[in-house]
């Protein structure tokens, strides 16, 4: 533009741009600077520092919980869960099912929970969980937000544990339908709440086991 309206002289850009990279030619303004890139990353998507720390053995319900997402393959296609766990009783109290893994997955997952005021969350440091719009969700609800380091699966070993039972023993592959498939988890995480006994909750169901914690601290 300059060489045109100085020395009337047209010049095809990507020229000037061959002429720059022989000789070493670089512009000193408007250049992108890549530390505020990174500044504005880190203030759209946050991480959290592992506060949970493996502290698995709580004793007290709705004070720590642990969330993920998995992913559920049925008559050729993917579903994706997403769970919220308590970690003293063992309870699932909030999950949300979807076709396609968005923002609405965890969003409609938190939405669930009540305001548990300096409750513990922890999840790992996956995209849906560093989002602006989640770490919103979490403050709204007055919880503490906890991630586990890069890598590291074993930090959120309780919803982990979950996943595996669901996939053992829930026949999700002969689901047809994605409703089909919805009402199977449905009545499953009723089942695991409600009916099924584990050794490590005294042989209690994780709502028995959530019940007898709140009695002895009472």
């Amino acid at each position: 533009m300059g060489l045109k309206r100085e020395k009337n002289v047209n010049m095809n850009h990507k020229k000037i741009i061959r002429i720059m990279k022989k000789y070493d030619l670089v512009v000193k303004i408007r250049q992108k600077n890549p530390y505020k890139a990174i500044m504005k990353k880190t203030k759209e998507h946050r991480t959290f520092a592992n506060k949970l720390n493996r502290e698995f053995n709580q004793t007290v319900p709705r004070r720590c919980f642990c969330t993920d997402i998995t992913y559920i393959p049925f008559n050729g296609r993917f579903a994706y869960l997403c769970v919220v766990k308590d970690i003293a009783s063992g309870e699932i109290v909030a999950w949300h099912l979807l076709p396609h893994i968005t923002m609405e997955l965890v969003l409609k997952t938190i939405e669930q929970m009540k305001p548990y005021q300096n409750a513990l969350i922890h999840s790992d440091q996956g995209f849906h969980y560093t989002n602006p719009r989640y770490i919103e969700k979490v403050k709204a609800l007055e919880m503490i937000q906890s991630m586990s380091r890069k890598g590291n699966c074993i930090d959120n070993a309780p919803i982990e544990s979950f996943f595996g039972h669901l996939k053992d023993e829930l026949d999700y592959k002969d689901c047809k339908t994605f409703e089909e498939l919805r009402l199977l988890i449905k009545n499953y995480i009723h089942y695991y709440n409600n009916e099924r006994a584990q050794w490590d909750l005294n042989k209690m169901t994780p709502i028995e086991y959530g019940d007898h914690l709140v009695a002895l601290n009472a």
